[in-house]
């Protein structure tokens, strides 16, 4: 037996397909899973540290099944990775990589620290398709453009997955662990963790269940009935890629082994190769994070947070959709993605707020909170982004509901039946709103006038 190799897990949180613990049990000796709460992941979202923290348990008990354990630590990333390394006897160290600005700062500044101690350091790709640099144009750049990526990365091989590990060798001793309910990973939630709780499908298997009821009940008609909101037609999965309950490699391969079924698969496809496009972009390009990427941008003028924005928040703004897909969110922690456009097009042109606002609620509330998809995202639909929508293309709420919830279930479920329901219930009691709280009865900016107000000022921005 060699000396044992930590196996440091962030957002890859499965056994199945899983590149960084192969190459953690390549070394021959005992590999020691560990997940580390450090300063960066204690800053993620309330939603997304609960449903972080049922992960960690479902994938804690799933290594239990397999004589392992889930070793969790709290503190400096680098200063605990050493620490287990003196403690175990460690020689080596592996993880998957990220890519969003704040973990490759740590993670460069901790692979260069543990090379420097003398540890055999590795980090690999378990978390896209393609590596963000992999996908080139002809000239060795990267895209900036949505379809010509998907048509050169179609073009390029795709490995196929690793199969599901099926032992992995213990040390002689353990080190010691914190207990998962000391975190309080969930603490910020309140009486909203129970709610979140019902709609939640946790850890690999439940990831690969709902995959599975996907391509055999919804694929074929997905094209078609994806921007139903009315309808349960999409895969659900945004949530388990969210913490690396499956990876995207296998789900392109479960998908492709269907055989051609018409759009619906193919229309899939390009969702998922949408995701390796942000994080292709947020490589490249980190402003898109946190910065307009158009940069002439900077000076359109957006409201910072206001009393609309936080009408917005709590669902209050007198458009229906608006406010049923305000509440979706806050009890299901997930948004359908056509809502999810007609909510951020509201607040960033009817309501002239800038868009980090709605970025940042959503990685708040969000379960399903992805840094490059929730940025890209917003910029997409703001205007501001690459390969953006024009700023003309002001979404009316109105017609959308008309076309995408004809008869109304998806505004009535959630304004008016068990949704709302819910809504009371996940809802903090400071915001004051319960059953009989009245919306206001007319939009707090009516969709016309907050249209033309949106394309004067966006005509005043060309103009200068």
């Amino acid at each position: 037996m060699t000396t044992p190799t930590l196996l440091w897990l962030r957002r890859d949180l499965r056994l199945d397909d899983h590149p960084a613990l192969y190459a953690a049990l390549g070394r021959r000796g005992p590999v020691i899973p560990v997940f580390i709460l450090d300063p960066e992941t204690e800053a993620l979202g309330a939603a997304h540290r609960w449903r972080l923290a049922e992960s960690l348990d479902s994938l804690g008990k799933a290594l239990e099944g397999l004589g392992s354990r889930l070793v969790l630590r709290r503190g400096d990333a680098l200063e605990t990775l050493r620490a287990l390394a003196q403690e175990t006897g460690a020689t080596g160290v592996r993880w998957s990589r990220l890519y969003d600005r704040a973990a490759r700062a740590r993670d460069e500044k901790v692979k260069a620290a543990l090379k420097e101690d003398g540890l055999d350091v590795r980090s690999c790709n378990g978390s896209l398709i393609f590596e963000p640099w992999e996908v080139e144009t002809q000239a060795g750049g990267f895209y900036k453009v949505y379809s010509p990526f998907a048509r050169a990365a179609r073009a390029l091989e795709i490995p196929e997955p690793l199969s599901p590990v099926g032992a992995i060798p213990a040390p002689d001793e353990w080190p010691a662990s914190d207990a998962l309910s000391d975190w309080a990973l969930g603490a910020d939630m309140r009486r909203g963790a129970a709610v979140l709780a019902r709609h939640a499908a946790v850890g690999e298997e439940a990831a690969r269940d709902r995959l599975d009821a996907f391509l055999e009940d919804k694929a074929e008609a997905y094209k078609a009935e994806r921007d139903r909101l009315d309808l349960d037609a999409c895969s659900g999965l945004s949530e388990n890629l969210a913490y690396g309950e499956i990876s995207p490699r296998r789900i392109w391969q479960a998908t492709r082994d269907r055989g051609p079924d018409g759009k619906g698969s193919e229309h899939f496809l390009s969702e998922v190769l949408w995701r390796e496009f942000a994080y292709h972009l947020v490589h490249h390009t980190p402003r898109i994070e946190t910065g307009n990427w158009r940069e002439e941008w900077d000076a359109f003028p957006w409201r910072d947070d206001n009393a609309d924005a936080e009408a917005w928040r709590r669902g209050m703004t007198g458009v229906d959709l608006v406010d049923a897909a305000m509440r979706e969110v806050y009890v299901t922690g997930r948004m359908h993605n056509r809502a999810r456009m007609l909510v951020a097009s509201y607040l960033t042109k009817h309501l002239m707020t800038h868009w980090r606002v709605g970025e940042a609620w959503f990685r708040d509330v969000l379960t399903d909170w992805d840094p490059a998809s929730n940025a890209m995202g917003w910029q997409w639909t703001a205007g501001s982004g690459p390969d953006a929508a024009p700023f003309f293309r002001i979404f009316n709420p109105d017609g959308q509901a008309e076309k995408f919830d004809a008869e109304a279930r998806y505004r009535d479920h959630w304004l008016k039946g068990k949704g709302a329901e819910e809504f009371y219930a996940a809802i903090p009691k400071s915001w004051g709103i319960d059953a009989q709280t009245r919306r206001p009865a007319e939009p707090i900016m009516p969709l016309k006038p907050g249209r033309e107000r949106a394309l004067e000022a966006y005509e005043a921005l060309k103009a200068a």
